[in-house]
């Protein structure tokens, strides 16, 4: 390790959403970080992404709201309508009275314009360095910092180590071995041109059409000129957790149930990406002395609340929080960031699990399902929400002592 270990960099593992605004949230803080990507080029698969109030106060955060809310489509609703009968369960309008609660707007945008936004912001600062192609495959923990070993054995110093390298985690792997939970719950996206959609569809809103053991999603991206269209379905077989090419085929088996208008929705793609989904138990400690873990590699959540990638940049925005009041004692504001995350990361991880459970309710359940938000007014709709979209970089520490 360097003599001056303050001059070392931050060592990030991952070059995904959460491994760029750890970058960032650093940088504002003036410290230096490399970050290590084991694929050749940054980039991001997948395709649509919604982005709570949260999300923009943490891009705000960070720096580049403006940048981000160019590349967003804003929605007028968030729809939840029953798949079987087509009528509307839930509707929570998301225009002005929306914004003047929260503060900021719902939205939706393509993941790689979301990941474009961020590394522009990165590749702008003298404080960020890249290393592509760069697997880390070995982990120590030295006196004042930490060292990381590559694919090629090659050695790297740092002051401290943010895993931010998703749900299959190293890092993790290195300090908490734990196992993952794969749900059974098989995801296929894609993305439809406009001129392809159903007109009868084109809502701009966050819609999604709940059905059993199954829903579908469907929302504008690129200015309305695409939809996303998401379908998730309860597999026959058994699965391992990993991406794999869709087979339409496999996909039109399992909506047979569903009614006539969110059915033809599966029938639109030409290709689709198919994930086998997983998770992992909240863990009470992902902090180990100048380590820590930061977005999946930390909580990794099924999609039900849709929150994982705010999550992370709710994660970068609070890290860098804690260095600041800890006066970049990394020891005493890895603990901070992590006592002050633990709860609300895990709340979304457990939440996520019911909601799948929710929107994949069958028989007398479904009917209970569709009963319990009816008549409910906006304001109280607002009211159950404040937790999640109330969250902000002045407020990312309350309730924790540094």
């Amino acid at each position: 390790m360097s003599k001056n270990v303050q001059s070392a960099p931050v060592l990030i593992v991952g070059g995904g959403i959460g491994g760029l605004a750890a970058a960032l949230a650093l940088s504002k803080q003036g410290v230096a970080s490399t970050i290590f990507e084991q694929a050749p080029e940054l980039g991001e698969i997948g395709a649509g992404i919604q982005l709570g109030p949260n999300a923009f106060a943490a891009f705000d955060a960070l720096g580049l709201g403006e940048r981000a809310r160019t590349r967003a489509v804003y929605t007028d609703d968030l729809i939840m309508c029953d798949a079987v009968d087509a009528k509307v369960v839930v509707k929570i309008p998301t225009g002005q009275a929306f914004r003047d609660r929260f503060d900021n707007p719902y939205a939706v945008i393509h993941r790689a314009d979301m990941h474009q936004s961020l590394l522009e912001a990165a590749k702008e600062s003298d404080h960020v360095e890249f290393l592509t192609s760069t697997r880390i495959e070995r982990i120590e923990t030295l006196a004042n910092g930490v060292r990381v070993y590559d694919q090629n054995n090659r050695a790297f110093d740092g002051q401290a180590l943010i895993g931010a390298d998703g749900v299959k985690s190293v890092v993790r792997q290195h300090f908490v071995a734990d196992p993952h939970r794969v749900t059974g719950h098989v995801v296929y996206r894609a993305v439809v041109p406009v001129q392809e959609f159903p007109k009868e569809l084109q809502w701009n809103a966050a819609a999604l059409w709940v059905g059993p053991n199954c829903h579908l999603v469907h929302y504008p991206l690129k200015g309305g000129e695409q939809y996303n269209v998401v379908v998730t379905f309860h597999s026959r077989q058994t699965e391992e957790w990993g991406v794999t090419e869709g087979s339409q085929a496999e996909v039109q088996s399992y909506f047979e149930g569903v009614c006539p208008q969110a059915r033809q929705l599966i029938d639109l793609p030409k290709s689709w990406r198919r994930w086998a989904t997983a998770d992992r138990d909240p863990i009470a400690q992902w902090s180990f002395g100048r380590s820590t873990l930061l977005g999946d590699a930390a909580h990794p959540t099924t999609q039900y609340m849709a929150q994982g990638a705010c999550m992370a940049m709710e994660d970068a925005v609070t890290l860098a929080e804690c260095l600041r009041v800890c006066a970049h004692d990394w020891v005493r504001a890895l603990d901070l960031y992590q006592r002050a995350r633990v709860a609300r990361t895990a709340r979304i991880v457990l939440s996520s699990r019911e909601m799948g459970k929710l929107y994949h309710a069958s028989g007398v359940e479904r009917l209970v399902r569709n009963d319990l938000w009816r008549g409910r007014s906006t304001e109280r709709f607002f009211d159950a929400l404040e937790w999640l979209y109330g969250w902000k970089h002045a407020n990312c520490l309350s309730g924790v002592q540094a």
